[in-house]
């Protein structure tokens, strides 16, 4: 527990330092129906902080709670598809309650880490969650993966943003099936 406890502060002293003095502003939705928003997201993408640098199969979970705040679960397997899976939990404040797109995600009290969510499509299916500093982004699905042509109008987007591209780092993404196949007959060459 204790360790547990110094990697949160540490996360939430990280994140809330880069909040410093932005650059200008980020775009941000013009609305997020919080219910539609919630469940998991693939991430498929990422300019990472430092615990998600070796993520495979990362999940981010959201779920309203009674008192207005948005439980997370980011969980991931860490340095490869059979690798230890991580779990962290932290809890999102929104912020601005006209469009519910930006949020304060707390670690640990009492620090905030800023996140916007930048685009989203009509069918709640992919998102691009944002911060004011263009140090970290997330580009999630609902589904495991994209076509490349989505991922790549999605990365114009966030360096249209602003960002630095060059520090995406694609997310590796295992499906269940794809698991089960490759665990039953390892010689067959999967897509």
């Amino acid at each position: 527990m204790p360790r547990r406890l110094t990697l949160s502060l540490l996360i939430s002293l990280l994140l809330a330092g880069c909040q410093s003095l932005p650059e200008r502003p980020l775009p941000t939705v013009d609305n997020v129906e919080l219910s539609r928003f919630m469940g998991d997201w693939y991430v498929i993408a990422a300019i990472p902080t430092f615990l998600e640098r070796n993520a495979y199969n990362a999940v981010e979970s959201y779920r309203l709670l009674e008192n207005g705040a948005v439980g997370t679960t980011f969980s991931f397997r860490s340095g490869g598809f059979n690798g230890k899976l991580k779990r962290y939990h932290s809890a999102g404040y929104i912020k601005d309650r006209k469009s519910n797109a930006v949020w304060g995600v707390q670690f640990i009290w009492p620090f905030k880490a800023d996140y916007r969510v930048m685009y989203l499509t009509t069918d709640y299916s992919v998102t691009i969650i944002g911060r004011l500093r263009r140090d970290y982004v997330w580009i999630m699905a609902r589904r495991p993966s994209l076509p490349y042509s989505e991922y790549d109008r999605l990365v114009d987007l966030v360096a249209a943003a602003g960002y630095d591209t060059s520090k995406l780092r694609k997310v590796p993404q295992q499906t269940a099936a794809r698991r089960r196949a490759t665990a039953t007959n390892a010689s067959v060459a999967l897509p």
